[in-house]
């Protein structure tokens, strides 16, 4: 079973038994979660293609853990004016496992 599930505006396919790292959760670590935004869903009897989602389908995930995603470095600068900025940034993430969805 295989499914689209939008989670915090982005999209994410998503299997049952499987962990992912999503924009920061607001549930703690060790809890349930449950996303009602299913744009598809794929099965043994076929595809459902939502519009915008798809009706009584929802995916249940449970919070393993918060944390940071690996820095990324901005870096700006303009040429022959002395002018250079250096900038790092972290994404918090949240990791989660899809215990089922239907």
């Amino acid at each position: 079973m295989l499914a689209v599930v939008d989670i915090l505006g982005q999209q994410f396919k998503v299997s049952e038994n499987a962990q992912y790292y999503v924009p920061r959760l607001k549930e703690e670590p060790n809890k349930s979660v449950t996303f009602k935004n299913v744009l598809l869903l794929t099965d043994e009897a076929g595809t459902k293609v939502g519009n915008p989602y798809v009706d009584g389908v929802k995916v249940e995930a449970k919070v393993i853990e918060h944390l940071k995603d690996d820095k990324v470095i901005v870096f700006k600068k303009k040429r022959r004016t002395g002018y250079d900025k250096k900038n790092g940034h972290r994404q918090q993430l949240t990791k989660i496992e899809i215990t089922k969805i239907g």
